[in-house]
């Protein structure tokens, strides 16, 4: 088929003529009041079935199946969840449509085609679209994953420092006794939601790096709710003063917030008022904020008082002299540059700050979390791998020896490897949303401004032609120096994104990940809970998420 055949066209109402709209007066002047009823019915409808299908007939000529009317293929990511995006990617090839219900996505499910998307068309495709779980979330719209435009570009210059090598590696001494504290927490025999205490291990640790306060989480039961951080990077265990009151608060209301902005069909009403007629949405939301218990007016009034309670810490925060906030706290590390320049402070107002500091506490604490915890929950299952792992880690030196950044680096080959392998098995963002800017030709297909593309990481991590055998979970495949990884696609495996939108915090992520599995493998190895569901179940919100969490066993090594 020829390029022009293959080109994708917006195509609007025909305009009609002074001439065509006075015979249609007239006929309706002349006609009985049934008649009347009828036309203007069937005129209604005729601009319901305009709005409702527009976007779709604009990506009529991409491959896809034949979607439901209003609703689209939820029901499909309903049933199947993210693994839907697989399923059809094999059926309908490396490019197709999907309905997420109004809206029409082009999913792009090649490594080439993900590179062209990410890397090649990036002036074309740069922003990130908003889905409708966003849409009305002030504090996750203003963080860097979902600015648009130049206010990207500067604020993403500025958080680059954040995450420079020499920074990184200095976080090591602050994070590594939230690590022990949550250790600490584990008894031999005992069954555990894993995934819980790994979410409020990286909850713990991300509040010190971004914040600067300690939320305990991980203490003692019997210990204090919460503390303020170290007072030294030398300091071998969190102390034990107070942090704000409204501490314990936010950490309620931000594990709420993690789960409850979903993209399916269990979302709020307002959510799925946005799939599916999104002029009703906002609406629809407001009046449902009226209603006491619903799920909208949880989760405004979970946004509003993560607001105020993150307004509160910055202005707090603000107020302080800048030899008093600390210098490595990604809160004092805005502040301060905030303070250098006229531009900036324009650039980092107050609301933007919040917005940030936030973002980075959700995508530090949920997804490695989820990370964490499919990690332990695959090595149970695999003893050959649990073996090498452990030797490797022992051979590293004394247990109580915390590695430096560049021997993480360099002394963890199969860590890393294992990591990866988690990361392509269960993948914690299997899509990647972005937004053509203008008109842009992709895989053949001319894709009109305002279309909706969404990398598939997820689909990416299970092509055969990738990753044989993609449902055996081998971290040998990540070895450099063998065939199978020599042989694939650079662009086959982006858990993080690609790109000049690549995850701004993917290095501590990976950081913080290997500093968890050398310490609690130095101490415990876990099987799997006779009261965990097989296979696990997963929930697609903004992340993937556990629907019932991991359940482990804890077993102590006797080394």
């Amino acid at each position: 088929m020829s390029r022009a055949g293959k080109q994708v066209e917006w195509s609007g109402a025909e305009m009609i003529s002074s001439e065509m709209m006075g015979r249609l007066a007239e006929a309706l002047l002349s006609s009985s009041p049934s008649a009347i009823f009828f036309t203007v019915a069937a005129l209604a409808a005729g601009v319901v079935a305009a709005y409702l299908y527009a976007p779709a007939w604009g990506l009529r000529r991409l491959p896809g199946p034949a979607a439901y009317p209003l609703i689209g293929h939820l029901p499909l990511l309903s049933k199947h969840g993210p693994e839907v995006f697989s399923i059809l990617a094999e059926r309908y090839g490396p490019i197709y449509r999907f309905q997420m219900g109004r809206q029409p996505l082009v999913v792009v499910a090649s490594p080439e085609l993900c590179r062209e998307v990410g890397i090649k068309k990036f002036k074309s495709i740069g922003n990130r679209s908003i889905p409708s779980p966003v849409r009305c979330s002030t504090i996750h719209r203003k963080g860097l994953f979902f600015t648009k435009g130049s206010r990207w570009q500067s604020m993403r210059s500025v958080l680059t420092s954040i995450y420079q090598p020499s920074h990184l590696a200095s976080l090591i001494p602050d994070i590594q006794p939230y690590i022990k504290r949550a250790g600490g927490l584990l008894r031999h025999g005992e069954e555990i939601t894993f995934s819980d205490l790994s979410l409020k291990l990286f909850t713990d640790t991300i509040g010190q790096v971004a914040f600067g306060v300690d939320f305990g989480l991980t203490k003692d039961k019997d210990a204090a709710a919460a503390t303020v951080p170290p007072s030294s990077a030398s300091s071998s265990s969190p102390p034990q003063a107070h942090p704000p009151a409204a501490a314990a608060d936010f950490i309620q209301e931000h594990f709420y917030a993690t789960t409850q902005l979903k993209m399916d069909l269990s979302g709020s009403l307002s959510i799925i008022l946005g799939m599916l007629v999104p002029l009703l949405q906002e609406p629809a939301r407001r009046l449902l904020l009226c209603v006491p218990g619903s799920a909208d007016r949880r989760m405004e009034d979970t946004n509003m008082a993560l607001r105020r309670m993150l307004d509160g810490i910055v202005a707090e925060r603000t107020t302080q002299a800048e030899s008093d906030r600390g210098k490595k706290n990604f809160l004092s590390v805005l502040l301060n540059a905030k303070e250098s320049t006229e531009d900036l402070r324009k650039l980092l107002a107050p609301d933007y700050v919040s917005a940030l500091t936030y973002e980075h506490l959700l995508a530090g604490s949920a997804t490695t979390s989820f990370t964490m915890s499919s990690l332990v929950y695959l090595v149970a299952a695999h003893p050959e791998v649990e073996q090498r792992l452990l030797r490797e880690i022992d051979d590293f030196g004394h247990k109580d020896r915390v590695p430096s950044a560049e021997e993480l680096h360099n002394s963890f080959p199969y860590l890393e490897q294992v990591l990866k392998e988690t990361m392509r098995f269960f993948t914690v963002s299997p899509l990647i949303a972005r937004e053509a800017g203008e008109d842009v030709e992709v895989g053949g297909y001319v894709l009109p401004k305002g279309t909706w593309l969404w990398m598939a990481p997820g689909v990416l991590a299970k092509d055969p032609k990738q990753f044989p055998d993609p449902h055996v979970f081998r971290p040998e495949r990540f070895d450099p120096e063998s065939e199978e990884c020599k042989k694939r696609h650079p662009y086959a495996f982006i858990p993080f994104g690609l790109g000049p939108r690549v995850c701004i915090g993917q290095k501590f992520s990976v950081q913080q990940l290997k500093l968890v599995a050398i310490h609690l493998y130095r101490h415990y190895i876990f099987r799997h809970s006779s009261k965990m569901e097989t296979p696990l179940e997963f929930q697609f919100s903004i992340v993937v998420n556990f629907t019932h969490g991991v359940k482990l066993q804890v077993i102590e090594r006797n080394i």
